[in-house]
């Protein structure tokens, strides 16, 4: 039977056009392969038996390789938690010294950080039952610039100006008004637009830990080194001319040895291109393949070893650039005469603060 007329009003379905396309085999497949080559990987997957369950893969070089680096940046990733976590708990410099020092600066265009270690009582290597305030025992100014770092050392019986005090060895400015008075009285000492932006107070308690940590430093002794007894070296220390692997306690102590009987003729000279000498030992040993299995414990205890204004990622970046950019030239301020100022002092001229600002700045 036929269906019933439509009215006249209702539309039919529409009509349509039905295509077809052509296969086509592909002319180039990926890897410049044709249809024949896309048959021929097809099988070789029919082909593979299939994995069972819980059947472990074989071990090739490349996935040696990559948990090999899967596991050098997780040991990396470690040390550096650890060391922000280190710096960021530990105590910061006073406030007086903060408000003391120069705004202007930051470690990527250039930054000049004032290094200060004293002989504060303190210690395992210090003698407690010495009395006195504390005098600066190191002072080294370094200017760290993204991919370069210079040091420069101010003997500690440079004759100086010290605000309110008058003239005298310029670390006594330490023991009359603590770091904030050391910062201005060496800002002025040197003049030639020196400014401190930064401070590093060393802890010489923790500084030998921080040695022990590395597996120890080495150093080259140019001259036999016959130290008599100071601190806690009760039977001074000794140092044969040559090569020396040194833990953290003799590091210090080498860092610190004030006379040198078996050389009467060094001065404080020799004495600040020894602690440079022990930055630089560091540095060394820092970057050293067999500081990477110790590498946390470094982290952990580098920041421990100072006092500073600068925080976790700051210090993070001095390190950084003293590890990749340090130079190992020795730089020390040259004194024009030798304990020819009053008290015995060391006489620094202006050309020779002009020389040493021109190099610590601008490294020439």
């Amino acid at each position: 039977m036929s269906d019933p007329p439509r009215p006249p009003s209702e539309p039919g379905p529409p009509e349509y056009n039905v295509y077809r396309s052509r296969r086509r085999a592909p002319a180039k497949l990926g890897g410049g392969g044709d249809l024949d080559a896309l048959r021929k990987r097809l099988s070789r997957f029919r082909d593979r038996e299939p994995r069972r369950p819980g059947e472990r893969r074989g071990i090739t070089p490349g996935r040696v390789v990559k948990w090999v680096l899967l596991a050098v940046v997780g040991w990396l990733l470690l040390s550096l938690v650890l060391f922000l976590v280190s710096a960021q708990t530990e105590e910061g410099v006073s406030s007086s010294a903060e408000r003391a020092l120069s705004s202007d600066g930051n470690l990527m265009s250039g930054s000049t950080i004032l290094v200060l270690g004293s002989d504060a009582r303190v210690g395992e290597s210090i003698d407690e039952s010495q009395q006195g305030p504390s005098r600066a025992d190191t002072i080294m100014l370094v200017h760290a610039a993204l991919g370069s770092v210079r040091k420069l050392s101010i003997p500690r019986d440079s004759y100086a100006e010290i605000p309110g005090h008058g003239g005298q060895k310029i670390n006594a400015a330490y023991a009359l008004g603590g770091p904030a008075l050391m910062i201005r009285t060496v800002e002025d000492f040197m003049g030639n637009d020196v400014d401190v932006n930064h401070l590093i107070e060393v802890d010489f308690e923790d500084f030998p830990k921080l040695i022990d940590a590395l597996g120890g430093i080495d150093v080259t002794v140019e001259q036999r080194i016959c130290s008599p007894p100071f601190d806690n070296f009760w039977k001074g220390l000794r140092f044969k001319k040559g090569e020396h692997h040194l833990d953290g306690e003799r590091a210090l102590g080498f860092a610190r040895i004030r006379k040198n009987a078996c050389a009467p003729n060094e001065t404080d000279i020799e004495r600040a291109a020894r602690q440079q000498q022990v930055l630089t030992a560091i540095k060394d040993s820092v970057v050293s393949p067999g500081t990477f299995l110790r590498l946390p414990l470094v982290s952990w205890r580098a920041p421990k070893a100072l006092r500073t204004d600068m925080k976790g990622p700051q210090l993070l970046a001095l390190f950084a650039d003293l590890a990749t950019g340090s130079s190992d030239e020795t730089k020390v301020l040259e004194p024009s005469c030798l304990s020819c100022g009053p008290a015995g002092s060391l006489v620094v001229s202006e050309g020779a603060k002009g020389d040493g600002a021109n190099y610590l700045l601008e490294g020439d």
